[in-house]
C-alpha cells in the first residue's frame, strides 16, 4: 500500500508539472511507467483518467473568473464572441483527427523509441523559435484573427504523436504566426481547455467498462497531487517564459529523450 500511494504521488507530479508545458505530459508518463516500473495496472483505468482530471481542474480554477466571464458576455459582447469562436475552431481540428485516429495513435505511436526522438526534436525546435528574430504582432490571445486560430489548431494535432507536447506545437504555432512568448503560451491554457477536457471524455467513454472503484485512496492521492502540481505550474509559467523563454524546457527534452534512448539501447 505504502509504495503504491509513492508511486501515486510520483504520476502525480509528473502529470501535473508537465501537462502544460511543452515537454509532453504523455510522453514523460509512458517512459516513467517504462523504466520504473510505475505501470498503473494496479489501479485501474480509474486512476490514469482521474490524474488528468486533476491537471484540467487546476486550470479551470484558475481561469474562472474569465470563463464565467466569457459565459455572460457570450449573447452581449462580439468581443467574447469571438475568442469564444477562436478557441472552438481551434479545438476543431483535433476534435476531428483525434476521434478518427484514437485507436491508431494508441496502438501504433505509443512507442518509448518514438517518444524518446521527438522529445529530442521538439527541444531543437524550441531552441529554434528562442532563437528566430520573430516580430510579434499579437501579444493579447483575444486579438489573433479567425484563420490564425484555426491554423494553430491543425499545428496542435501534430502532438498526438507521443512526444511532441500539445502545448509545445501550441506554441510554437502561434509564435510562428505571429503572437508574442506570453500570449502564445497563454492561448496554450485556453486551448488546452476543450482539447483536454475532450480526450478526457473520449477516453472515460472508450474505458468505461474497464474503470475500477478500488483503491480509492490512491486514486485521491493521484488526482491531489496532479491538481496541486499543475496549479502551481498554470500560476507561474507566463511569467516565465516572458521572461526566459523556452530554453529551459528545450534543454529538458534533449536530456531526458538522449537518456531515454541511452536506456533503451542498453535494453532496460
Amino acid at each position: 500500500m505504502t509504495f503504491d500511494i509513492i508511486k501515486a504521488i510520483v504520476l502525480g507530479i509528473v502529470e501535473g508539472l508537465t501537462e502544460f508545458v511543452p515537454v509532453s505530459s504523455t510522453g514523460h508518463l509512458l517512459l516513467v511507467q517504462r523504466f520504473f516500473g510505475f505501470t498503473d495496472e494496479e489501479f485501474g483505468k480509474t486512476f490514469a483518467v482521474l490524474i488528468q482530471f486533476g491537471a484540467i481542474l487546476a486550470l479551470l480554477s484558475i481561469y474562472f473568473v474569465r470563463l464565467w466571464t466569457l459565459a455572460l458576455g457570450f449573447f452581449t459582447d462580439p468581443a467574447a464572441r469571438r475568442f469564444v469562436l477562436g478557441i472552438l475552431l481551434a479545438f476543431l481540428p483535433a476534435a476531428v483527427v483525434g476521434a478518427l485516429a484514437h485507436d491508431f495513435i494508441k496502438a501504433v505511436l505509443f512507442n518509448e523509441w518514438l517518444i524518446c526522438f521527438t522529445l529530442i526534436a521538439g527541444g531543437a525546435v524550441l531552441l529554434w523559435i528562442d532563437w528566430l528574430d520573430l516580430k510579434p504582432r499579437y501579444d493579447d490571445v483575444e486579438t489573433f484573427t479567425l484563420p490564425m486560430y484555426f491554423a494553430i489548431g491543425v499545428v496542435q494535432c501534430v502532438s498526438m504523436i507521443p512526444g511532441v507536447s500539445r502545448s509545445g506545437a501550441t506554441i510554437v504555432g502561434a509564435m510562428l504566426l505571429g503572437a508574442d512568448k506570453r500570449s502564445a503560451a497563454e492561448f496554450s491554457f485556453w486551448l488546452a481547455m476543450p482539447t483536454m477536457a475532450g480526450a478526457f471524455a473520449y477516453d472515460l467513454y472508450k474505458s468505461h467498462t474497464q474503470l475500477s472503484g478500488g483503491n480509492t485512496i490512491i486514486i485521491a492521492v493521484g488526482f491531489a497531487v496532479s491538481f496541486i502540481s499543475a496549479w502551481i505550474v498554470v500560476k507561474t509559467f507566463l511569467g516565465y517564459v516572458q521572461r526566459h523563454g523556452f530554453a529551459l524546457f528545450a534543454w529538458w527534452r534533449v536530456a531526458v529523450g538522449s537518456l531515454g534512448l541511452i536506456a533503451l539501447a542498453l535494453g532496460k
